[in-house]
């Protein structure tokens, strides 16, 4: 069990650190501040960013999840 809960506190952590890059660079963390996602089929154009409605910013990422 030491060993899940180490995964578990190492996967938290690094969750952490990317959220809080993304917090001071001002991007979404879903779109990476592109302002859509990517399709997994490379025919299919971009969607809008669901979590920031396109804009590509964190402050909307973060109003949008509260």
């Amino acid at each position: 069990m030491g060993l899940l809960s180490s995964f578990s506190n190492w996967r938290n952590e690094r969750h952490e650190k990317f959220l809080n890059e993304m917090e001071e660079s001002g991007k979404c963390p879903d779109c990476r501040g592109r302002g859509f996602t990517l399709p997994y089929s490379a025919y299919v154009a971009g969607y809008e960013c669901p979590s920031c409605n396109g804009s590509g910013l964190f402050s909307d990422w973060e109003a949008f999840n509260d």
